[in-house]
């Protein structure tokens, strides 16, 4: 399960930034695209583990998911992509391996008390 360690990598980043700050972490915003390769509810359980004895400890984890969206070369425009089974333009059909966004996987936010 990777997603323990990317928990920790997690983790390990905000509370280096919360006694540079002297802050205290109440949550951690990350996005999460749909092709990172990271199980969103693993990541949730792991990310309560990794804050076992930390100064994370009751702190959040917040998740927002990020669609895969690709670049139509025929339209010429993004489009959201209907099915990952299926790299196609949704509105014109053709095929296409460009990808805009849904490979994310970072923290955008710290939110402190």
């Amino acid at each position: 399960m990777h997603e323990l360690s990317i928990a920790m990598s997690i983790v390990e980043m905000a509370q280096a930034e919360a006694l540079q700050r002297g802050v205290q972490i109440r949550a951690v915003h990350v996005k999460l695209g749909a092709l990172s390769g990271v199980v969103k509810q693993a990541l949730l359980s792991s990310y309560e583990m990794a804050c076992d004895d930390t100064l994370l400890r009751g702190s959040r984890l917040v998740i927002e998911d990020v669609p895969v969206v690709i670049f139509c070369p025929k339209c010429k425009v993004p489009r959201p992509l209907s099915s990952v089974q299926l790299f196609c333009c949704g509105e014109c059909g053709t095929p296409t391996s460009e990808i805009v966004q849904g490979r994310e996987l970072e923290v955008v936010a710290l939110e402190t008390q």
